[in-house]
Parts: structure tokens; sequence; C-alpha cells
């Protein structure tokens, strides 16, 4: 009778038979797409840790904000979407605002609310749509890409497997030093399992990386297995963010580059996950996209008071729908497991930079793989896009690659005669670009 009434409640809130599927199946789906995007847990506080963020605190805003992401896009679409503080975005957000920019890490929080302000603006106006329509796709292309590159080479940097040299910037080091070897194989090992589409690749080769540590002491003895969150830990995250040093015009561009990131990022995942479970229409459009990209701004303005960098859906979503879930159902339960796995810090803190690195170089090989809708036959085309991808990783900046994809494209189709082919909101951009760099 109890199980009844339950099915019935679920029944009633998420419209299960409407989308042809029962709560066993939206259960698997949500433990298949946790399973695949577990690594965030992570991957995520080792990131934001080098940019002088605590661990602990870091850990804890990262599961509040992919709980909080992740509930919204239930509620809001009943859509079978997962998000979590995003690959890219946490690297551009460290490496190239904190790091490189010296900002500190207070006024870039600060800096991904007031962008995900903007963003709820953009998502409840057609401004947003006009945006996303405006960008051609070799650009976006490129640019995602390039953030591809640069999550990778951060990769090979945390593993050792790239160090610097005074001569050359960089070179190989030494491959069977402790972290190094550990990387290697984690690498071989977490690429053999995504090569074979095993489920949750990337969190199995964290995991195996982090035991095979042990064993050259790379890995420490951890403290515990389970324990309870501290709130004190938390406490020196949240709410820290310093808005009124991000609202400084200097940061403009900062702001500007997360939001094109997160636009694209949204847009492009949420589409190719729709597309999967069969959401589009015939014309290519989302239905409810207004709502998830409003659930997906809510994550980012959430994430930043609770401590963490930019929230968004997950392609790892196409996972769980691959396993049949297609209602917001499937987001309640990873939402449920990430709440689990708040109490297994202990085990969480032990892993080592070196287990982590591998899955940072699988995720940059991934977002590589849109290169081929590049026009490699039209140089117009093909330039600001290498020029976005190449520029990243060589100055360690996302908002640089971005800077310089923007300016070099609607030039060179100007000085080409392909002038009319660029949106005039691409000019515009190229405009304010150039005024930043000149005011940088």
């Amino acid at each position: 009778m109890a199980n009844t009434q339950q099915e019935g409640f679920f029944e009633r809130a998420f419209k299960l038979k409407e989308n042809g599927t029962n709560v066993r199946t939206e259960v698997l789906a949500g433990i298949t797409t946790f399973m695949t995007m577990a690594y965030i847990i992570f991957v995520n506080p080792s990131i934001l840790s080098d940019a002088g963020m605590p661990f602990n605190g870091v850990f804890i805003a990262t599961i509040a904000g992919a709980i909080l992401g992740t509930v919204m896009m239930a509620l809001l679409t009943n859509y079978p979407f997962a998000l979590a503080s995003g690959m890219g975005l946490n690297a551009f957000f460290a490496y190239s605002v904190v790091i490189g920019m010296g900002v500190p890490w207070q006024t870039a929080l600060g800096i991904v609310f007031l962008e995900g302000i903007i963003f709820i603006i953009l998502s409840v106006t057609p401004v947003r749509q006009m945006i996303v329509n405006s960008i051609p796709m070799s650009l976006k292309t490129g640019i995602s890409s390039g953030i591809g590159l640069f999550i990778a080479f951060i990769g090979l940097q945390n593993a050792g497997i790239v160090v610097a040299d005074p001569a050359t910037l960089v070179r190989m080091g030494d491959l069977f030093s402790g972290p190094a070897l550990i990387a290697l194989l984690g690498l071989i090992i977490t690429g053999i399992l995504h090569a074979l589409r095993i489920k949750g690749a990337l969190l199995l080769g964290i995991i195996i990386a982090t035991i095979l540590g042990f064993f050259n002491g790379v890995t420490p003895t951890p403290q515990g297995v389970v324990a309870l969150p501290k709130m004190a830990d938390w406490s020196q995250v949240l709410f820290q963010l310093d808005i009124r040093s991000a609202l400084n015009i200097g940061m403009i561009g900062v702001i500007v580059s997360f939001l094109f990131v997160d636009l694209f990022d949204t847009a492009g995942t949420l589409v190719g996950v729709s597309q999967q479970a069969g959401y589009l229409k015939e014309d290519g459009s989302l239905p409810k996209a207004d709502k998830a990209l409003l659930a997906d701004a809510i994550a980012t303005t959430g994430g930043a008071l609770f401590g963490t960098s930019t929230v968004t859906t997950y392609v790892e979503s196409a996972s769980g729908v691959s396993e049949g879930g297609r209602t917001g159902l499937t987001g309640i339960v990873v939402a449920i497991l990430f709440f689990l796995s708040l109490f297994f810090q202990p085990i969480i803190a032990i892993v080592p930079g070196a287990a982590t690195a591998p899955a940072l170089i699988i995720v940059g090989v991934m977002m590589l793989s849109n290169i081929r809708s590049i026009k490699w036959e039209d140089f117009t085309e093909v330039f600001p896009a290498f020029v976005a991808m190449i520029v990243m990783p060589l100055t360690y900046s996302i908002s640089n690659g971005i800077a310089l994809g923007f300016i070099t494209y609607p030039l060179i189709k100007l000085f080409t005669g392909k002038g009319k082919e660029v949106h005039w909101l691409v000019y515009v951009l190229c405009a304010l670009f150039i005024v930043y760099f000149i005011w940088l």
C-alpha cells in the first residue's frame, strides 16, 4: 500500500507515465548520472584550493551548489538534468582570475555572483537568445575547445608530467617521480575505462589512482571514513564573497568572460542532452528553455553565496538519459546522492592531485570533440577559432582567448569582404574587448 502511495506521489509530481518512465528507471538513471559526475566532488576542491580557498569548505560548497542547482532544475522544468560546479569555469576562476590576475578569491566569488544575477536577468528576457544566436558556431567551438586544452594542460601540470623550464617555458617532468607515475597510470586506466564506455569511468579512475598512491606514499592515510560535515569548515567560504570589489570597472572583462562561457556551455549542454532525450521540437528549440536557463542562473548565484565557482548543467546528464531518465525525479536522486557524499569528507580529503589530474586531461579531450564542426575550408572561420583555442593554454587565461577570438573574427571578416556575415553584436563585443585590453 505504501509503495503504491509513493508511486502515486511521484506520478503526480513528475508525470512519470506521460514521459514513458517509472520510479525504478528514474532511480537507476539518477545513480548513473551521479556516478559519471561525482568526480567533481574531488576535482573542484582540488582546483579552488590552488587559489587559496580552504579545501574542506569548498568541498561542502561544491555539494551544496550541486544540490541547489539540480533540485531547481527538477522542480522548474521536470528535466533529468544535473548541475554542479563547471569544469573550465572553475579553472578560469582559480588559475586565470585569482592566480593569473591576482584577484582575491572573495572578489572572484563576487564576480561569479554578479554574473549569475546578469544571467538571471537575461534568462527572463529575449536578450539571452539574441546573444547566443549572434555568436558564430566556429567561435563557440573554438572557445569550448580552447577551454578543453587549458584544462588538459592544467591536468598535465598537476600531474608533474609537464613542468616549468626557464629556457623553453615548459618541458617533460620526471615520469618516474611519485605523483607523475601515479597520474600517468591513472590516465592510462581512465582512458581505457572511458574508451570501453564504462559508467563512471572518471570516478573509477580517480579511485584506482588514489589506491595506487598508497603504495608509493603519494596518498596519505585517511583519518577516518565517515564524519559529520563541520559548519566551521563551510563558514570559511559561506557568504565570503566581496561584491563591492567585484564592481570595480577593471573586472568588467572578467564578468563578461564568465557570462559568455556560462552561456555557451549551458546552451550547448541543454541542446545536446535534450536531443538525446527527445525533448527538442522540429525547429530545434527546447520547450521550457527559459526555465532551464533560469535554474542554471539561480544555481550560479547560489553557488557563489555558498562558496564555489560557477554552477552549470552537466553534459554527464546524458548518461542518465541513456539509462531511461526522463523527468526531474532523476535529478532528485542525484541531489540525494550528493547530500550523502557530504559524510565521506575524510576519504575525499586524501585524494591527491595526481589522482584527479587524469580526470582533468580526459575532460579536456572530450571538450575538443566538437572541433570537427568548424568549417575548415573557410580560413575566416578557422583563424579566429584557432586564436581562441591556442591563446587560452599558452597565456594561461580563458578570458584572453575569448577576447582575442572576438577581436579577430569580425576584423578578418571585414577586411576580406565578408563583413555582412557578422552579427552587429559581435562588432560591439569586438570594440569592448579592444577597450578592455587598452584599459589593462
